[in-house]
């Protein structure tokens, strides 16, 4: 068995990913599998043959890890919490259902999308670095001092569910006027008045001229500075990473954003903490999930 390769899987309501990859970061073997939201009992044979095919490519693979939404059971094996897409997935043993000899690891998604680009992405040489993907939702995950904090039960890191208008409507947790309200692609209908209902959308109307789309697109970006400064007072990071489709607008985004944390960082001696586009994409779930579980087994 090979323990110079580690497989992670990032469990996607959508799709799937699987790479296998060295402890040295190289990526030997990716694929992409559908998972559409199914019961597992649909797509396992799928994900375990894919398994054996790459396992038959490479030689026997000791190190597999999962990354999927939710929060991690304390043991570390399996999603204890997990509520709305995927909630089959609450208490799975996946060392079980892998028909694995040696535990497979489980890691939350946007933890383990941190910890790969750390590693391999926007985020290497850094210790003290968060991240935020802008979606549908908004996610989220912080390293201090090296390490992906996960909290008491798992919740550290869900950036998208802080206030950014106390006066603003609960989000799907009850918190009132949540980042992920303000700029999440979920309540885009509802903040447009129903002309968008894709951010790319607002945001090519911005770019035209639409006066009202600029206004919206205004105010997105000036609560998502907010909580950026928020979040380096609380944490103090080194850089912030942006992820996720809405990060794609470029320089639609990252030049107001810009303007806005001129306005409002805190910047003891002058120093402005580095906000950048993550690197790694949508791999960065299966490729974190593997580098959480080369760390377990090294830990033994």
């Amino acid at each position: 068995m090979s323990v110079s390769i580690a497989i992670g899987i990032d469990i996607g309501g959508t799709y799937s990913k699987l790479v296998a990859i060295s402890h040295e970061g190289t990526i030997l073997s990716r694929s992409r599998l559908p998972t559409n939201d199914c019961p597992i009992q649909q797509w396992r044979p799928e994900i375990l043959a894919e398994v054996v095919k790459v396992e038959r490519e490479l030689g026997g693979i000791e190190i597999l890890g999962i990354a999927c939404p939710g929060l991690v059971h304390r043991d570390g094996h399996s999603i204890a919490w997990m509520k709305g897409r995927l909630n089959f997935l609450e208490g799975l043993d996946w060392t079980q259902a892998l028909g694995r000899r040696t535990r497979v690891p489980v890691i939350n998604d946007a933890h383990a999308a941190l910890k790969a680009e750390a590693w391999l992405g926007a985020g290497r040489g850094c210790r003290n670095v968060a991240m935020l993907t802008l979606g549908t939702g908004v996610g989220g995950a912080i390293m201090c001092d090296g390490r992906v904090i996960t909290g008491s039960m798992g919740r550290a890191g869900h950036l998208g569910h802080i206030t950014v208008n106390v006066a603003g409507p609960k989000d799907i947790v009850n918190t009132p006027g949540s980042l992920e309200v303000a700029i999440g692609e979920c309540t885009l209908p509802k903040r447009s008045g129903g002309r968008f209902s894709a951010t790319s959308e607002l945001v090519e109307a911005h770019l035209r001229g639409d006066s009202d789309a600029t206004e919206l697109w205004q105010s997105s970006v000036r609560s998502l500075a907010a909580a950026l400064v928020s979040i380096i007072n609380a944490v103090d990071s080194e850089r912030i990473l942006l992820g996720g489709g809405i990060a794609r607008a470029g320089s639609a985004l990252f030049e107001p954003l810009k303007s806005f944390m001129d306005e409002y960082e805190w910047r003891p001696y002058g120093h402005a903490v580095e906000i950048v586009p993550a690197e790694l994409g949508d791999e960065a779930g299966a490729i974190g999930s593997a580098k959480h579980a080369m760390e377990c087994y090294d830990a033994g």
